[in-house]
């Protein structure tokens, strides 16, 4: 893991996906709850001036995300809209 990565995530990103992916959380709830978790973290960060911590928390929620749209995540109840018919 690079000095890079560590500043922008706060921690070695890969770990940390596959702790989410092993989370209990994430078993019951999918990815778009870990990912909802995160900014709420992060909101309490930023309620506490820790921008620092705020902003890696949403480093590491929009790592997910990208990763939910590759569809790397199994369940990551991103269907938001009904299919067309």
């Amino acid at each position: 893991m690079t000095d890079k990565e560590m500043q922008m995530y706060g921690c070695d990103i890969d770990a940390f996906k596959k702790s989410v992916k092993d989370s209990f959380t994430y078993e019951v709830a999918g990815g778009a709850m870990i990912v909802a978790g995160l900014m709420s973290d992060a909101q309490e960060l930023m309620a506490m001036n820790d921008t620092e911590r705020a902003r890696q928390y949403l480093n590491q929620a929009k790592a997910l995300l990208f990763d939910m749209m590759d569809c790397d995540i199994k369940n990551t109840n991103l269907s938001f809209f009904p299919e067309r018919k």
